[in-house]
């Protein structure tokens, strides 16, 4: 009976060790936010809602932000959905490395992305130049709504690809050979089979491009030119330079935070409507097509790709430029990197430490909540679930915000918790931010690890905690390094939090390119975007030799 007891505290003691430090941690800095977007010198008031509702400026924002992320959410799922298909279903040259460049497009920074397409197309652009000079276009405008869809469709579309490829793997070939023995081929095949099989999916891609272009805010700050997103405007209304109204941009916070979790909550019911498992016992198998689809498939994956990675190629380029100024100037030369190593070396080198610390911890937690949320489910681990998905929809610069607002002082006006401005602040931003992806993944994992396997061994005189560690963590492996190595990545291309929190012994390599783009030091800020590529192919390197993998699945 006491060695049950004990048993049964480890992951009781778990489950709330996991529940305090959401408490504090997410919990406490979202009610703080909501505290101060209700309470106008100690009194309760609606007065920054109704402020926010009655005037068009505001309303006008939040529209331009749907506007943009829906816009850019339908073109991604539709390159992303039509390349998958291509990929899945025909054969041609070089799909392994197609599928690297496509993982590699889809890790950066989206912000890095906007910046690298200024310098193509923006006034001053080379491809702007040439377009002008020798074929006579007129002035293409890069800035605004249509740079931002741009940058975030093709920022985006991979990740709709990565989901879409690794759903094909779940159809049965079967499938589609009787539809297409009963005179349902091409296109009308795709819509009334295919896309069917595919809905789930797509809801779920679509929810995470969605919120990932909702959220974004170093993007639209960069390109968009006057173009309001809902993002920038909770910044600039909590640091102005003119005095910042905190208790309007904690209700700015808030709505985003009810939006979000709308839009979650409908994607959720959405895809359990449409919700069903397959079992692939024959997968579809990429066939050999004429010479005339086989032209249009190249033409199509190798120019759409080629588009996703020119700007960070080009980036790439001008980091080795000269620069005279804030100009780049004809001839080759190592000086940004010099400057960047020399004057931003604390930023490259907190952009490994921190989101290293932060790692370890995202892959414990991850771990652990993904066995209660599967092994322990009840009430009680259901409610860390679901905590644990908060950050997963909630846009940066809100979070950014919240945990400036609760640990700026320290509890309660005391010195207890006063992060603001320290490492672990950073740490734990990211951790928060980045937790739901290991997790899921994780979650996936263990589903497909029969409890029969677990019983086998405790039957054996294995203790459970002894199971856990020696047999349930081993098999799950591959879904833990598969969520760890996104949030990898994602951590080191954080902006919108980070540029919050930040300050010179914190910052990171996106806020300092972010930092030198604003301030027209460009060559540095292409010395740090490539730096900071370089080590997202490194990661993915490393990850696909550790795996054993040529694609990351999601």
């Amino acid at each position: 009976m006491k060695n049950e007891r004990k048993k049964f505290n480890i992951w009781t003691g778990s489950s709330l060790l996991i529940f305090i430090v959401y408490l504090i941690f997410l919990v406490y800095p979202i009610v703080t936010i909501l505290g101060q977007a209700l309470f106008v010198e100690g009194r309760l008031s609606l007065g920054n809602f109704i402020d926010f509702f009655s005037k068009t400026y505001y309303f006008n924002t939040l529209f331009n932000s749907f506007k943009v992320s829906l816009t850019a959410t339908i073109f991604a799922l539709f390159l992303g959905t039509l390349l998958a298909y291509l990929f899945s279903m025909y054969q041609f040259k070089g799909k392994k490395y197609l599928q690297i460049l496509i993982i590699v497009a889809s890790m950066s920074a989206p912000f890095v992305g906007a910046y690298s397409w200024i310098l193509l197309l923006g006034r001053n652009g080379v491809i702007t130049k040439f377009l002008m000079n020798v074929l006579h276009f007129p002035q293409i405008e890069i800035y605004g709504f249509f740079g931002i869809v741009l940058v975030f469709t093709l920022q985006l579309f991979p990740l709709v690809f990565l989901y879409v490829t690794g759903a094909f793997k779940s159809i049965d070939s079967s499938i589609l050979e009787a539809a297409e023995s009963m005179g349902s081929q091409g296109i009308k095949r795709f819509l009334k089979v295919i896309l069917p099989l595919l809905t789930p999916t797509l809801l779920a891609a679509a929810l995470l491009v969605f919120m990932r272009a909702f959220s974004d805010f170093g993007t639209p700050m960069l390109i968009g030119e006057g173009y309001r997103t809902f993002p920038v405007l909770i910044y600039t209304e909590f640091i102005s330079e003119v005095g910042g109204n905190a208790a309007f941009a904690s209700a700015l916070a808030i709505v985003a935070i009810i939006i979000a979790l709308i839009i979650f909550l409908a994607q959720k019911y959405s895809a359990n409507k449409f919700s069903f498992s397959m079992n692939s016992l024959h997968p579809v198998e990429p066939k050999k097509v004429g010479k005339i689809k086989q032209t249009f498939i190249y033409l199509f994956v190798y120019g759409s790709i080629s588009l996703a990675i020119l700007p960070q190629v080009y980036l790439t380029y001008t980091s080795f430029l000269k620069t005279s100024g804030m100009v780049f100037v004809p001839g080759y030369s190592l000086d940004s990197y010099r400057n960047a190593f020399s004057r931003m070396g604390s930023a490259i080198f907190n952009t490994i430490r921190i989101p290293l610390i932060a790692l370890v911890i995202v892959i414990i937690f991850a771990t652990i909540i993904s066995y209660l949320t599967v092994r322990k489910k009840n009430v009680f681990t259901s409610m860390i679930d679901s905590l644990s998905m908060i950050p997963y929809i909630v846009p940066g610069t809100v979070l950014g915000i919240a945990f400036i607002t609760a640990f700026n002082t320290g509890i309660g006006g005391t010195k207890f918790l006063a992060l603001t401005g320290t490492v672990f602040i950073m740490v734990i931003s990211f951790t928060i931010r980045r937790l739901p992806y290991t997790i899921r993944s994780s979650v996936a994992s263990l589903q497909q690890i029969s409890p029969s396997i677990e019983e086998a061994a405790e039957s054996l005189g294995s203790s459970r905690l002894n199971t856990f560690m020696k047999i349930t963590v081993p098999m799950m492996t591959a879904g833990i390094v598969s969520g760890a190595i996104l949030s990898w990545i994602t951590m080191i291309s954080e902006l919108s939090t980070s540029i919050l929190l930040y300050n010179v012994r914190t910052r990171t390599m996106t806020v300092a390119i972010y930092t030198e783009v604003i301030r027209g030091n460009y060559g540095v800020a292409a010395a740090l975007s490539t730096l900071l590529t370089a080590i997202t192919v490194v990661s993915l390197l490393i990850f696909m030799k550790v795996t054993k993998s040529d694609t990351i699945t999601l």
